[in-house]
């Protein structure tokens, strides 16, 4: 199976096994200062036809292949109208009837212009878990990363996903608000994910792969990135503020220096007991060396 792909393409961790289906290429936001992901010429946002589409899933069917999960990228696939998802969720359906899990990216605006009851129907048909990047729940720092969110929106979005039945995997950025905002936005990124209750929490370390200029630019200049005890102890203030029932939680992504595995609230002490050796004594915490954090 060769399917041709606007590179680069990213997709969550989770997601490492699963078809990438790209129905659109690029992101519709692409404004956020601390995502080069889809800056490249190559990745101006365009939706997918729903022609191509059907080529390309007829590829995967006559591969032979079976498949439990899709995943749909680029940056943020729910842009596209409930009418063109409802298309391509049929056409999943059509040609790779054993798929059980149809994923994406997921901008909170961008179920403004969908119902509870579109959500609902999309979710029948297998489109049943959404990757939030919520980044924080702190409105200063979304407002100076330029994310064009708010708490209220956010959470508008992740109850809307809620209420179709839908999953939501979270990310929260560790590190966003550098040495400046580190309180503020570990404890406003707590009181965000109490109040929405995600079926999944991810943990992610602010990384700038090609330079912090136009990060910096937005901070006017007072952006001071966060040493890794530093780190820990932001992680350590979040998870002593979350009040979370049956969140499984993750802190594993690549750029995270200290692995963190569990489910909130029943890991809660053993998760904080770990942050705190890493504090203490980083020599004896198996923490990632800087040459294995990468993308």
């Amino acid at each position: 199976m060769l399917l041709e792909y606007i590179e680069p393409v990213f997709r969550p961790p989770s997601e490492a096994i699963s078809p990438i289906l790209q129905v659109t290429n690029g992101c519709s936001w692409n404004n956020c200062t601390f995502c080069d992901m889809y800056t490249e010429p190559q990745k101006k946002f365009r939706p997918k036809t729903l022609q191509d589409i059907e080529q390309e899933l007829q590829l995967i069917e006559k591969s032979g292949q079976r498949y439990r999960r899709i995943f749909l990228a680029d940056g943020d696939a729910m842009s596209l109208s409930f009418k063109r998802l409802h298309g391509i969720m049929s056409l999943i359906n059509k040609y790779l009837p054993d798929t059980q899990r149809v994923s994406s990216y997921c901008l909170p605006r961008n179920l403004l212009n969908k119902t509870e009851d579109e959500l609902f129907q999309l979710q029948t048909m297998g489109l049943t878990l959404m990757y939030v990047g919520c980044e924080t729940g702190d409105d200063l720092l979304l407002e100076k990363v330029r994310k064009g969110e708010t708490f209220e929106s956010s959470l508008a979005a992740l109850t809307k996903i809620k209420n179709a039945r839908m999953k939501s995997s979270v990310m929260i950025l560790n590190g966003l608000g550098g040495t400046t905002y580190s309180q503020q936005h570990a404890v406003n990124s707590a009181r965000l994910m109490n109040a929405a209750q995600p079926d999944y929490l991810a943990t992610l370390v602010v990384t700038f792969y090609h330079g912090e200029q136009r990060f910096q630019k937005a901070f006017d200049g007072e952006f001071h990135a966060l040493k890794p005890t530093e780190l820990f102890a932001e992680m350590k203030t979040l998870l002593q503020h979350l009040e979370l029932d049956k969140t499984i939680f993750r802190s594993d992504h690549a750029s995270n220096y200290l692995i963190l595995k569990g489910i909130l609230g029943r890991d809660k002490e053993r998760l904080l007991l770990q942050v705190q050796n890493a504090i203490n004594d980083q020599s004896s915490a198996n923490l990632r060396e800087e040459w294995q954090r990468s993308l």
